[in-house]
């Protein structure tokens, strides 16, 4: 699909289904609510997929593999040599991503949207990599949408396979560099309030890592009501490509689960070219990066995990698969109160 045909086909949960979920909630034959945010999750998915009866047993982490022209600009300390290597490593199971979906009984598609060499993972490269946006744009417009066409291809391909839940990752050195600016941009924030150490940077590296945002940000002047004018300017390859999931996974009826702080940049990117996306969207863990709060907050989505990760790759989606496998278990698996015969619990009043 194009990204107009995907936006022709984004409508909000269906609010039945969500209902049949809730009431068979309800029914099942324990205090109501007693698994709190699981039950409330499962209530969503079934409103995302339009079917009560909730199935995810195919599950998939999709990782936007890109490299960032900004790190010309020494706001790193990786690289950008490490990007190849680690997305590479995805397929080897040798990173942490992989390992974890293996675990979680997930698969991993590692796709290089924008890797600044040839690699060997899956190709759907827009670019070598995006300009500095430190002295140009980071990619042309056309550019970002073909990125945000990339991540609505990738879960089309995954709902012809049978997924029924995805996950979104990526890997780029100095794509903390471009998620920062484009939530300053996006929040209406001081580069400084939104700027972390990304993978471990000193003092004065970080001082100018937040100088290059402001001083991008001041260069192109990206406009705020414009999601796709700010990945252009100030962007990444894989910010857009996983936007592209996001509102993929809406258009294809979905769930699409967002990891940390740069891909829950990504999915409040998609919920602003499309806000009926966020019923699609669910969050999983807050992040160490200290704009993540900000970002939370201007999702309105509660996260599962605190748990102080900022690896990203994907790792924090992944860690809830187990949680919702559980859930559904119980969903699907647990006695009902006209089992029992028991007497249904009703709310307190």
């Amino acid at each position: 699909m194009t990204l107009e045909e995907t936006l022709e086909k984004i409508h909000p949960a269906d609010k039945t289904a969500m209902e049949v979920a809730l009431a068979h909630w309800n029914n099942i034959a324990m205090p109501l609510h007693s698994l709190g945010r699981l039950q409330d999750t499962v209530v969503r998915i079934a409103g995302m997929t339009g079917n009560a009866r909730v199935d995810l047993k195919k599950k998939a982490l999709v990782v936007m593999c890109a490299d960032n022209g900004v790190v010309e600009e020494g706001v790193t300390q990786s690289g950008q040599e490490v990007t190849k290597i680690v997305a590479e490593n995805f397929l080897k199971e040798k990173a942490t991503a992989s390992i974890l979906c293996k675990k979680a009984g997930a698969d991993i598609f590692p796709v290089d949207i924008g890797i600044a060499t040839d690699s060997t993972i899956l190709q759907h490269k827009v670019m070598y990599g995006t300009k500095n946006m430190a002295k140009e744009p980071a990619m042309t417009r056309e550019q970002a949408v073909q990125a945000l066409e990339v991540g609505i291809h990738m879960v089309e391909e995954l709902k012809e396979k049978g997924y029924g839940i995805v996950a979104t990752g990526e890997m780029g050195i100095g794509n903390t560099t471009t998620s920062s600016a484009v939530t300053a941009v996006l929040l209406e924030q001081e580069p400084a309030e939104v700027t972390g150490r990304g993978a471990g940077l000193s003092v004065t590296v970080l001082k100018k890592k937040i100088s290059v945002i402001r001083d991008a940000i001041a260069l192109h002047k990206p406009k705020k009501e414009d999601p796709i004018d700010v990945l252009a300017k100030v962007g990444g390859l894989d910010i857009a490509g996983m936007a592209g999931v996001f509102l993929g996974g809406a258009a294809c009826r979905i769930p699409v689960v967002a990891d940390g702080f740069i891909s829950c940049v990504a999915a409040l990117c998609a919920i602003r070219i499309c806000p009926a996306v966020k019923d699609y969207v669910i969050t999983s863990h807050k992040s160490k990066e200290p704009a993540t709060v900000m970002i939370l907050e201007a999702l309105d989505i509660p996260v599962f995990l605190d748990c102080d990760m900022c690896l990203g790759e994907g790792t924090g989606a992944v860690t809830i698969y187990p949680i919702l496998d559980m859930a559904l278990a119980v969903y699907g698996g647990m006695c009902t109160f006209s089992d029992n015969q028991m007497e249904n619990y009703v709310p307190l009043v």
